[in-house]
């Protein structure tokens, strides 16, 4: 648990007090802001692991600092409020929270929560670095190299390489790269995939003898290790 930083948001303070204490206990580190301004800021500044949000906070509320911070920060976030009406809930979601809890809720069950998202950090992280053949893929970094020459990528190419690499030797469809680079709301041709496909080919196959890119007609596209 050790370096896993908490962001608390939480304008009661007897309340912040009392999960500050049990999140440290537990070896977390845990910084606290009692209002939605001061929840950005510190949220632009450190990069947390988890931030545990409060909808009813002063001066912004809960689910516009959510919407903000999701402009610069895919941080897992996990709101926090004493309503159990199901809109807002939906707003919280909708807002980019990745889970809530409803007030007033056990300790031993938000500790369980944040476990799940810091074994997901751990895998995650496991992924900073990806080699496939002779790409290497740095993350941190975003950068390629392929037999150790720097590949200028976009972002989207970046991001098809990415999910090729990680599910090595599994066939992708056009659709699945869709829905995991797009996204579910895309609109538009599965043939967009072809043309991201040949411009990332231009990059990363034409210049070698070894190809990386495999088609396989009729299904999709797959890049296998061996």
């Amino acid at each position: 648990m050790r370096g896993f930083k908490i962001l608390l948001v939480e304008d009661e303070v007897q309340m912040s007090m009392v999960i500050e204490m049990e999140l440290t206990h537990e070896g977390y580190e845990v910084d606290i802001a009692y209002d939605g301004m001061g929840a950005l800021r510190k949220a632009e500044i450190t990069e947390y692991k988890l931030i545990l949000l409060d909808i009813m906070i002063p001066s912004l509320n809960g689910v516009e600092v959510c919407k903000r911070i999701r402009e610069f920060s895919d941080v897992p976030i996990i709101m926090l409020t004493a309503k159990g009406e199901i809109n807002d809930k939906v707003l919280g979601l909708d807002a980019g929270a990745n889970d809530y809890l409803t007030k007033p809720f056990a300790i031993e069950e938000l500790l369980a929560r944040i476990r799940v998202y810091e074994r997901n950090k751990s895998v995650k992280d496991d992924k900073d670095v990806i080699k496939v053949r002779d790409v290497v893929m740095d993350n941190k970094t975003h950068k390629v190299w392929r037999a150790g020459r720097e590949i200028e990528l976009t972002k989207k190419e970046y991001d098809i390489l990415e999910l090729f690499l990680i599910n090595k030797n599994i066939v992708l469809t056009r659709e699945k790269v869709i829905e995991k680079v797009w996204g579910y709301d895309f609109i538009g041709d599965t043939k967009n995939v072809d043309v991201f496909i040949r411009y990332l080919r231009s990059k990363i196959d034409d210049d070698f003898e070894d190809k990386l890119i495999t088609t396989v007609r009729g299904v999709g596209y797959v890049i296998e290790e061996n």
